[in-house]
Protein backbone atom coordinates (compact mmCIF):
# COMPACT_ATOMS: atom_id res chain seq x y z
CA UNK A 1 0.00 0.00 0.00
CA UNK A 2 3.07 2.28 0.46
CA UNK A 3 3.20 3.54 -3.08
CA UNK A 4 -0.22 5.37 -2.76
CA UNK A 5 0.04 6.24 1.09
CA UNK A 6 2.65 9.19 0.02
CA UNK A 7 -0.04 10.54 -2.76
CA UNK A 8 -2.05 11.43 -0.02
CA UNK A 9 0.80 13.14 1.78
CA UNK A 10 2.06 14.97 -1.43
CA UNK A 11 -1.41 16.56 -2.14
CA UNK A 12 -1.37 18.32 1.03
CA UNK A 13 1.13 20.27 -0.48
CA UNK A 14 -2.29 21.52 -2.43
CA UNK A 15 -3.37 23.49 0.32
CA UNK A 16 -1.91 26.55 -0.34
CA UNK A 17 -5.33 28.52 -0.28
CA UNK A 18 -5.72 27.95 2.56
CA UNK A 19 -4.29 30.89 3.21
CA UNK A 20 -7.57 32.02 2.69
CA UNK A 21 -9.36 30.31 5.82
CA UNK A 22 -7.25 31.54 8.64
CA UNK A 23 -5.71 34.91 7.33
CA UNK A 24 -2.36 33.52 7.35
CA UNK A 25 -2.32 29.67 7.66
CA UNK A 26 -0.53 28.18 3.78
CA UNK A 27 0.61 24.89 4.32
CA UNK A 28 -0.65 23.60 7.57
CA UNK A 29 3.01 22.70 8.64
CA UNK A 30 3.50 18.75 8.07
CA UNK A 31 5.60 16.20 8.78
CA UNK A 32 4.33 13.57 7.60
CA UNK A 33 7.92 13.42 5.55
CA UNK A 34 9.43 11.52 8.89
CA UNK A 35 7.30 8.11 8.59
CA UNK A 36 8.88 7.60 4.92
CA UNK A 37 11.14 4.54 4.74
CA UNK A 38 14.89 4.71 4.45
CA UNK A 39 16.78 8.11 3.03
CA UNK A 40 14.53 10.15 1.24
CA UNK A 41 14.58 13.68 -0.27
CA UNK A 42 12.09 15.86 -2.13
CA UNK A 43 10.99 18.77 -3.48
CA UNK A 44 7.91 20.69 -4.48
CA UNK A 45 6.55 23.79 -5.59
CA UNK A 46 2.95 25.14 -5.79
CA UNK A 47 0.64 28.23 -6.93
CA UNK A 48 -2.36 29.61 -6.21
CA UNK A 49 -4.78 31.80 -8.55
CA UNK A 50 -7.48 33.71 -6.24
CA UNK A 51 -10.21 35.38 -7.39
CA UNK A 52 -11.29 38.09 -4.55
CA UNK A 53 -13.64 40.75 -5.35
CA UNK A 54 -16.33 42.86 -2.90
CA UNK A 55 -18.37 45.71 -3.44
CA UNK A 56 -18.60 48.52 -1.21
CA UNK A 57 -21.22 48.58 1.62
CA UNK A 58 -22.35 52.23 2.38
CA UNK A 59 -25.40 53.87 2.59
CA UNK A 60 -24.62 57.04 0.45
CA UNK A 61 -24.08 54.42 -2.52
CA UNK A 62 -26.34 51.94 -2.25
CA UNK A 63 -25.36 50.26 -5.35
CA UNK A 64 -21.56 50.56 -4.08
CA UNK A 65 -18.37 50.44 -6.47
CA UNK A 66 -16.71 47.11 -7.55
CA UNK A 67 -13.09 46.74 -5.61
CA UNK A 68 -11.77 44.54 -8.55
CA UNK A 69 -9.71 41.56 -7.54
CA UNK A 70 -7.87 41.78 -4.74
CA UNK A 71 -6.37 38.53 -4.64
CA UNK A 72 -2.83 38.27 -5.93
CA UNK A 73 -1.48 35.46 -7.04
CA UNK A 74 1.15 33.68 -4.79
CA UNK A 75 3.48 30.73 -5.18
CA UNK A 76 5.20 28.51 -2.43
CA UNK A 77 8.06 26.05 -2.20
CA UNK A 78 8.91 23.38 0.09
CA UNK A 79 11.68 20.91 0.33
CA UNK A 80 12.73 18.16 3.07
CA UNK A 81 15.13 15.32 3.84
CA UNK A 82 15.04 12.39 6.35
CA UNK A 83 17.09 9.71 6.85
CA UNK A 84 17.26 6.91 9.62
CA UNK A 85 20.12 7.18 12.39
CA UNK A 86 19.65 3.59 13.38
CA UNK A 87 16.69 1.32 13.76
CA UNK A 88 14.43 3.27 16.57
CA UNK A 89 15.78 6.85 15.55
CA UNK A 90 15.18 8.50 12.13
CA UNK A 91 15.60 12.54 11.62
CA UNK A 92 14.06 15.08 9.40
CA UNK A 93 14.64 18.30 8.44
CA UNK A 94 12.04 20.07 6.33
CA UNK A 95 11.72 23.55 4.63
CA UNK A 96 7.91 25.65 3.97
CA UNK A 97 6.65 28.85 4.20
CA UNK A 98 3.85 28.45 6.18
CA UNK A 99 2.53 32.23 6.79
CA UNK A 100 1.37 34.80 4.28
CA UNK A 101 -0.41 37.32 2.78
CA UNK A 102 -1.27 38.67 -0.58
CA UNK A 103 -4.29 40.93 -0.37
CA UNK A 104 -4.22 44.27 -2.78
CA UNK A 105 -7.24 46.79 -3.76
CA UNK A 106 -6.37 48.39 -6.96
CA UNK A 107 -6.40 52.21 -7.21
CA UNK A 108 -9.60 53.47 -8.41
CA UNK A 109 -11.25 50.55 -7.48
CA UNK A 110 -13.21 50.32 -3.95
CA UNK A 111 -13.44 54.13 -2.84
CA UNK A 112 -13.51 52.80 0.88
CA UNK A 113 -10.39 50.87 0.23
CA UNK A 114 -9.16 51.35 -3.13
CA UNK A 115 -4.88 51.52 -2.28
CA UNK A 116 -5.04 48.86 0.62
CA UNK A 117 -2.52 46.78 0.41
CA UNK A 118 -0.47 43.75 2.47
CA UNK A 119 2.48 41.12 1.88
CA UNK A 120 3.89 39.04 4.54
CA UNK A 121 6.17 36.31 3.32
CA UNK A 122 7.86 33.45 5.57
CA UNK A 123 10.90 30.96 5.48
CA UNK A 124 10.75 27.96 7.95
CA UNK A 125 13.33 25.72 8.91
CA UNK A 126 11.93 23.16 11.11
CA UNK A 127 14.46 19.80 12.65
CA UNK A 128 12.52 16.50 13.60
CA UNK A 129 13.66 13.39 15.88
CA UNK A 130 11.61 10.57 15.70
CA UNK A 131 12.07 7.70 18.22
CA UNK A 132 10.21 4.22 17.97
CA UNK A 133 9.54 2.59 20.96
CA UNK A 134 8.23 -0.64 18.83
CA UNK A 135 6.21 -1.11 15.18
CA UNK A 136 3.54 0.76 16.80
CA UNK A 137 4.16 3.55 19.14
CA UNK A 138 6.30 6.31 18.36
CA UNK A 139 7.08 10.01 19.39
CA UNK A 140 8.32 13.01 17.61
CA UNK A 141 9.66 16.33 18.44
CA UNK A 142 12.23 19.27 17.59
CA UNK A 143 12.61 22.81 17.12
CA UNK A 144 11.79 25.19 14.03
CA UNK A 145 12.86 28.45 12.82
CA UNK A 146 10.72 30.79 11.03
CA UNK A 147 11.50 34.50 9.49
CA UNK A 148 9.21 36.75 8.63
CA UNK A 149 8.50 40.22 6.31
CA UNK A 150 5.94 41.99 5.47
CA UNK A 151 4.33 45.51 4.48
CA UNK A 152 0.85 46.86 4.98
CA UNK A 153 -0.92 50.27 3.34
CA UNK A 154 -4.21 51.63 4.21
CA UNK A 155 -5.61 53.94 2.03
CA UNK A 156 -9.31 55.16 0.92
CA UNK A 157 -11.93 56.60 2.41
CA UNK A 158 -12.72 54.19 4.99
CA UNK A 159 -9.20 55.40 6.57
CA UNK A 160 -10.34 59.33 6.30
CA UNK A 161 -9.36 59.45 10.25
CA UNK A 162 -5.61 58.84 9.28
CA UNK A 163 -3.95 62.06 9.25
CA UNK A 164 -3.03 62.71 5.42
CA UNK A 165 -5.56 59.52 4.96
CA UNK A 166 -2.94 56.97 4.21
CA UNK A 167 -0.83 54.58 6.46
CA UNK A 168 2.16 52.59 5.08
CA UNK A 169 4.22 50.30 7.72
CA UNK A 170 7.52 48.13 6.59
CA UNK A 171 7.80 45.29 8.54
CA UNK A 172 11.86 44.45 8.32
CA UNK A 173 12.38 40.51 8.46
CA UNK A 174 12.76 39.09 12.03
CA UNK A 175 13.40 35.15 13.15
CA UNK A 176 12.62 33.78 15.66
CA UNK A 177 12.83 29.91 17.29
CA UNK A 178 9.84 27.62 18.36
CA UNK A 179 9.07 23.59 19.08
CA UNK A 180 7.17 20.68 17.98
CA UNK A 181 6.12 17.70 19.86
CA UNK A 182 4.07 14.30 18.76
CA UNK A 183 3.25 11.10 19.23
CA UNK A 184 2.07 8.37 16.68
CA UNK A 185 0.62 4.85 16.57
CA UNK A 186 1.12 2.52 13.32
CA UNK A 187 -0.44 -0.64 12.32
CA UNK A 188 1.72 -1.76 9.00
CA UNK A 189 -0.39 -4.59 8.26
CA UNK A 190 -3.43 -2.54 7.49
CA UNK A 191 -1.48 0.54 6.89
CA UNK A 192 -3.16 2.32 9.88
CA UNK A 193 -1.37 5.71 10.81
CA UNK A 194 -2.46 7.86 13.63
CA UNK A 195 -0.45 11.24 14.54
CA UNK A 196 -1.02 14.12 16.83
CA UNK A 197 1.72 17.07 16.82
CA UNK A 198 1.57 20.20 18.23
CA UNK A 199 3.64 23.35 17.06
CA UNK A 200 4.34 26.32 19.66
CA UNK A 201 3.62 29.61 18.87
CA UNK A 202 6.52 31.70 17.89
CA UNK A 203 7.28 35.31 18.73
CA UNK A 204 8.39 38.01 16.23
CA UNK A 205 9.95 41.36 17.68
CA UNK A 206 9.59 43.03 14.56
CA UNK A 207 11.68 46.48 13.38
CA UNK A 208 8.90 48.65 11.97
CA UNK A 209 9.25 51.43 9.80
CA UNK A 210 5.75 53.74 10.03
CA UNK A 211 5.53 56.71 7.20
CA UNK A 212 2.87 59.18 8.95
CA UNK A 213 3.65 62.27 9.86
CA UNK A 214 6.95 61.96 9.87
CA UNK A 215 8.21 58.74 8.78
CA UNK A 216 9.78 56.66 12.43
CA UNK A 217 11.09 53.87 13.37
CA UNK A 218 9.59 51.41 15.98
CA UNK A 219 8.86 48.28 17.11
CA UNK A 220 6.20 45.63 17.75
CA UNK A 221 6.05 42.16 19.06
CA UNK A 222 3.64 39.72 17.09
CA UNK A 223 3.03 35.33 17.63
CA UNK A 224 2.27 33.19 14.65
CA UNK A 225 -0.18 31.15 16.40
CA UNK A 226 0.02 27.38 18.14
CA UNK A 227 -1.52 24.41 16.24
CA UNK A 228 -1.88 21.18 17.21
CA UNK A 229 -2.82 18.42 13.71
CA UNK A 230 -4.06 15.22 13.89
CA UNK A 231 -3.55 12.47 11.21
CA UNK A 232 -5.35 9.44 10.16
CA UNK A 233 -5.01 6.70 7.89
CA UNK A 234 -6.16 3.13 6.87
CA UNK A 235 -6.38 0.64 4.49
CA UNK A 236 -9.83 -0.21 4.25
CA UNK A 237 -9.54 -2.79 1.17
CA UNK A 238 -6.74 -4.10 -1.40
CA UNK A 239 -4.90 -0.90 -2.74
CA UNK A 240 -7.95 1.40 -0.89
CA UNK A 241 -6.61 3.90 2.05
CA UNK A 242 -8.58 6.12 3.51
CA UNK A 243 -7.32 9.32 5.19
CA UNK A 244 -8.20 12.47 7.03
CA UNK A 245 -6.63 15.38 9.24
CA UNK A 246 -7.94 17.93 11.65
CA UNK A 247 -5.55 20.74 12.14
CA UNK A 248 -6.64 23.35 14.93
CA UNK A 249 -4.66 26.97 14.67
CA UNK A 250 -4.93 29.82 17.30
CA UNK A 251 -4.90 33.01 14.99
CA UNK A 252 -6.75 35.24 17.48
CA UNK A 253 -2.99 35.64 18.81
CA UNK A 254 -1.67 36.87 15.95
CA UNK A 255 -1.74 40.84 16.34
CA UNK A 256 0.27 43.36 15.07
CA UNK A 257 -0.12 47.27 17.16
CA UNK A 258 2.46 49.82 15.72
CA UNK A 259 3.19 52.62 18.05
CA UNK A 260 2.79 55.48 16.06
CA UNK A 261 -0.72 54.22 13.97
CA UNK A 262 -1.80 53.12 18.06
CA UNK A 263 -4.21 50.24 16.72
CA UNK A 264 -4.26 46.79 15.65
CA UNK A 265 -3.75 45.83 11.76
CA UNK A 266 -4.30 42.00 12.40
CA UNK A 267 -7.61 40.53 13.20
CA UNK A 268 -8.41 36.74 12.82
CA UNK A 269 -10.25 34.22 14.30
CA UNK A 270 -8.76 30.65 15.32
CA UNK A 271 -9.66 28.04 12.69
CA UNK A 272 -10.43 24.34 12.38
CA UNK A 273 -9.78 22.32 9.37
CA UNK A 274 -11.00 19.21 8.64
CA UNK A 275 -9.90 16.92 5.86
CA UNK A 276 -11.35 13.51 4.68
CA UNK A 277 -10.27 11.52 1.78
CA UNK A 278 -9.51 7.97 -0.10
CA UNK A 279 -6.49 7.13 -2.37
CA UNK A 280 -6.58 4.10 -4.48
CA UNK A 281 -3.44 2.15 -5.90
CA UNK A 282 -4.43 1.63 -9.74
CA UNK A 283 -1.10 -0.56 -10.45
CA UNK A 284 2.57 -0.60 -9.69
CA UNK A 285 2.69 3.13 -11.28
CA UNK A 286 -0.03 4.99 -10.62
CA UNK A 287 -2.30 6.08 -7.89
CA UNK A 288 -4.33 8.72 -7.33
CA UNK A 289 -6.40 10.79 -4.24
CA UNK A 290 -9.51 12.92 -3.67
CA UNK A 291 -10.07 14.72 -0.79
CA UNK A 292 -12.54 17.31 0.61
CA UNK A 293 -11.19 19.72 2.99
CA UNK A 294 -13.75 21.92 5.56
CA UNK A 295 -12.79 24.75 7.41
CA UNK A 296 -15.14 26.16 10.13
CA UNK A 297 -13.68 29.89 11.51
CA UNK A 298 -14.90 31.16 15.44
CA UNK A 299 -16.61 34.20 14.87
CA UNK A 300 -18.80 36.60 12.99
CA UNK A 301 -17.89 36.93 9.54
CA UNK A 302 -16.76 40.81 10.02
CA UNK A 303 -13.30 40.09 9.19
CA UNK A 304 -10.28 42.45 8.23
CA UNK A 305 -10.06 44.23 5.05
CA UNK A 306 -6.34 42.48 4.57
CA UNK A 307 -8.15 38.95 4.89
CA UNK A 308 -11.67 39.45 3.39
CA UNK A 309 -12.91 35.97 3.91
CA UNK A 310 -14.57 33.32 6.49
CA UNK A 311 -13.79 29.97 6.41
CA UNK A 312 -14.23 27.80 3.06
CA UNK A 313 -14.54 24.54 1.19
CA UNK A 314 -12.49 22.64 -1.27
CA UNK A 315 -12.29 19.77 -3.20
CA UNK A 316 -8.38 17.76 -3.86
CA UNK A 317 -7.47 15.68 -6.46
CA UNK A 318 -3.92 14.26 -6.34
CA UNK A 319 -1.95 11.23 -8.91
CA UNK A 320 1.45 10.27 -8.36
CA UNK A 321 3.52 8.20 -10.64
CA UNK A 322 6.34 5.92 -8.97
CA UNK A 323 9.00 4.39 -11.28
CA UNK A 324 12.07 2.59 -8.88
CA UNK A 325 13.12 4.51 -6.43
CA UNK A 326 11.24 8.05 -7.81
CA UNK A 327 7.71 9.39 -6.98
CA UNK A 328 6.28 12.12 -8.93
CA UNK A 329 3.38 13.93 -7.45
CA UNK A 330 1.13 16.57 -9.06
CA UNK A 331 -2.55 17.86 -7.98
CA UNK A 332 -4.88 20.52 -8.65
CA UNK A 333 -7.11 21.64 -5.31
CA UNK A 334 -10.52 24.10 -6.30
CA UNK A 335 -11.10 26.25 -3.03
CA UNK A 336 -14.64 27.78 -2.07
CA UNK A 337 -13.78 31.04 -0.25
CA UNK A 338 -16.46 32.17 2.77
CA UNK A 339 -18.26 35.53 2.38
CA UNK A 340 -17.02 37.84 4.84
CA UNK A 341 -17.63 42.28 5.55
CA UNK A 342 -14.57 43.77 5.23
CA UNK A 343 -14.63 45.71 8.68
CA UNK A 344 -11.74 48.17 9.66
CA UNK A 345 -11.96 48.82 13.05
CA UNK A 346 -15.45 46.72 13.29
CA UNK A 347 -17.20 49.43 10.72
CA UNK A 348 -18.45 47.08 8.08
CA UNK A 349 -17.27 48.75 4.63
CA UNK A 350 -17.08 46.32 2.00
CA UNK A 351 -19.03 42.80 0.95
CA UNK A 352 -16.92 39.84 -0.23
CA UNK A 353 -19.00 37.03 -1.62
CA UNK A 354 -19.05 34.04 -4.53
CA UNK A 355 -15.15 33.86 -4.58
CA UNK A 356 -12.99 31.37 -5.14
CA UNK A 357 -9.22 30.27 -5.85
CA UNK A 358 -7.30 27.44 -7.64
CA UNK A 359 -4.19 25.66 -6.47
CA UNK A 360 -1.86 23.67 -8.76
CA UNK A 361 0.99 21.68 -7.04
CA UNK A 362 3.96 19.06 -7.92
CA UNK A 363 6.33 16.96 -5.77
CA UNK A 364 9.14 15.24 -6.88
CA UNK A 365 10.82 12.44 -3.89
CA UNK A 366 13.21 9.80 -4.27
CA UNK A 367 14.33 7.08 -2.01
CA UNK A 368 18.55 6.36 -1.47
Amino acid sequence: MKNYLATSAACALISASGAWATGLDRTGQPIGILFEEGTYVEFSAATTSVDLSGNDRTSLNPFGSASGDVGDRFNLFGAGFKTDINEQLSFALIFDQPWGVDVNYPVGGSALLGGTRATADSNALTALLRYKFNERFSIHGGLRYQEIDGEINLQGAAYASIPGGTYNVQIQQDGAFGWVAGVAYEIPEIALRAALTYSSEITHDFALIESLSPTTTTSAETKTPQSVNFDFQTGVATNTLLFGGIRWSESSVTELTPTTLGSNLIDLDDSVTYTIGVGRKFNETWSGSLAFIYSDVSGDDLVSPLAPTHGREAIRLGVQYTKDKMKVSAGVRYTMLGDAVASPGGNPVANFSGNDAISFGVKVGYNF
